[in-house]
């Protein structure tokens, strides 16, 4: 009698290699195609985040700059000084300055100027393109931002000069301290001058932004 003996049968597992498919929006698969694809719309989000960042101090520089030209033109105040014992009136206003009025203009022409640059970099955002679209470009906007940060500079330490006069006086003469008399009108001064050497330090974050940019592309 010949007894059946089942003999078991070999199991083999084979363990495929994952594999990825994604429906592409046309219809299409692909699996090797994941990576490259996302990594560059990854760089796509970077970059246009960058470029945002790069119209904050911008928008800053027309802050500052339209703060200091407002309290700048407001700044006129009449009193009375004492001299020799003498009761005089006495009546200052920012446009009695040429310094002081140096400083209104450049800091108009800089608000102007960023005002300009926001513009077209948020327009050109909007159409998804590039803030720079040019080396040239990149160029003509960092020699800008060099030459009215250089004016700001200069108007807020002329201005400092006249200020400082206001307020400590003449030595070896009878004039006084015209801030004691005069302190909104010089309170007025000096919190436009501080704000214009902000607006100077933001066109020189946007100034080396510029550098990198043209380091980079």
């Amino acid at each position: 009698m010949v007894t059946e003996q089942k003999i078991p049968e070999e199991v083999t597992a084979v363990e495929l290699p994952e594999t990825k498919v994604v429906v592409m929006e046309n219809g299409t698969l692909g699996g090797s195609l994941v990576g490259p694809p996302a990594r560059a719309h990854w760089n796509g989000a970077v970059r246009r985040k960058i470029e945002m960042l790069q119209l904050i101090p911008r928008m800053l520089c027309i802050a500052s700059c339209l703060i200091a030209l407002s309290l700048m033109v407001t700044a006129k105040e009449a009193s009375y000084v004492s001299i020799y014992g003498f009761r005089l009136p006495v009546y200052s206003r920012w446009s009695l300055s040429e310094s002081f009025e140096y400083l209104v203009g450049v800091t108009a022409a800089v608000a102007a100027h960023s005002l300009l640059q926001l513009l077209i970099g948020a327009s050109r955002l909007l159409r998804k393109s590039s803030v720079i679209p040019s080396r040239n470009h990149a160029w003509l906007i960092f020699a800008g931002d060099q030459v009215f940060a250089y004016a700001l500079m200069s108007a807020g330490s002329a201005a400092s000069g006249v200020t400082n006069l206001n307020r400590t006086g003449i030595k070896h003469t009878a004039l006084p301290n015209f801030c004691k008399t005069l302190q909104v009108f010089c309170d007025h001064v000096a919190i436009s001058i501080a704000f214009t050497f902000v607006g100077c330090f933001l066109l020189a974050i946007s100034a080396v932004q510029d550098v990198i940019w043209l380091s980079k592309n």
